[in-house]
């Protein structure tokens, strides 16, 4: 049995081979801080985000898609595994991504959480290459492919050739951080306490990195920082927008950076076929055109980008025996353990 983890930053999605997607939950754990004792994780501990007690703690375990809190990382992976892998008569081998820039210490927390739950092996690929898989691009034959995957807690930017990369950078800034700004900003414009999950529903309901003829607004909700009651304010999509653009121009200017450093001949593929963007910033409107006048390049958007990884990591599933063997020194997979 070969399993494809996308452990996230914000979500997680597994795939199982001979088989559709079978989670996508986001990565949150909740626990008694007390005894330690796990009381939810998925979608049903993100409903607790800002409802727990003092008792109660909900986090998110990773960060920028490394590992912040190894035990608890152990925990959401074997309870995720668990719900596809019922049997452990047969162990599966798990792909799992990574991302491009990363210290072996993290690569080795990231195979010992997977490698907790009783794996027969754990195979890694970073996420730039699984997105291309996903996209369907070719990064195996020498012609150069450039993908921006660009997820909560990182964004991933590379191109890539004969299987590797040729040129890549990792900003650790994306989704989570556009969050983070709308918080402060309705805390510092309207005196109003906002929660994680408030401002992740404003970012995907209005959110836009462009001016819109059309000016939507979104409803937050939280409590007045100065009298403590219940509040609500309408903001508009031209305030968020100057609020997170920042963020999203760092992103677009890091893929141009990116592009400085690509040799002439992989550089003119890219011209021809273009940037492929994938992710959940992806889907935000007007980072398509933002990125395509820093770069002066045609960026391509794909159907469900959240999805890319995930189904990228299953088409790569094909290589596990090339990798375990060690039949192909283009094989994509990073490392096999």
């Amino acid at each position: 049995m070969d399993i494809a983890l996308d452990l996230g930053t914000a979500n997680t999605r597994i795939r199982v081979e001979n088989d559709g997607l079978i989670i996508d939950e986001p990565s949150v754990i909740s626990y008694d801080k007390t005894t330690n004792e796990i009381l939810a994780f998925g979608s049903e501990a993100y409903q607790m985000l800002g409802r727990t007690s003092n008792r109660i703690d909900v986090v998110f375990p990773l960060d920028s898609s490394v590992i912040a809190q190894s035990g608890l990382v152990e925990e959401l992976v074997n309870i995720f595994l668990c719900e596809v892998c019922k049997s452990k008569v047969v162990m599966p081998r798990v792909l799992a991504c990574i991302p491009g820039e990363i210290t072996e210490v993290q690569k080795r927390a990231i195979v010992n959480a997977i490698s907790s739950f009783g794996v027969r092996r754990v195979l890694l690929l970073e996420s730039t290459k699984a997105a291309a898989f996903g996209c369907g691009l070719n990064i195996m034959s020498p012609h150069g492919t450039m993908v921006a995957d660009m997820g909560a807690g990182s964004a991933d930017i590379a191109v890539m050739t004969l299987g590797g990369v040729s040129v890549g950078k990792t900003i650790k800034i994306a989704g989570n951080e556009m969050d983070e700004e709308i918080i402060k900003y309705a805390r510092r414009q309207h005196n109003l306490v906002i929660g994680k999950a408030m401002a992740k529903s404003c970012k995907e309901a209005i959110g836009t990195v462009m001016y819109e003829n059309e000016e939507k607004t979104f409803r937050l909700k939280g409590r007045d920082s100065l009298r403590g009651l219940p509040k609500f304010v309408d903001v508009k999509a031209s305030e968020i927008m100057e609020v997170i653009f920042d963020i999203a121009k760092n992103i677009a200017i890091a893929i141009a950076d990116v592009l400085e450093d690509t040799p002439p001949e992989l550089l003119s593929d890219i011209h021809t076929d273009g940037i492929t963007i994938t992710g959940g910033l992806a889907k935000l409107r007007g980072m398509k055109q933002l990125i395509e006048n820093a770069t002066n390049m045609r960026v391509n958007t794909v159907h469900n980008p959240s999805d890319c990884v995930v189904n990228g990591l299953y088409k790569a599933i094909d290589y596990i025996d090339e990798a375990e063997a060690q039949k192909n020194s283009l094989n994509p997979l990073m490392m096999v353990y």
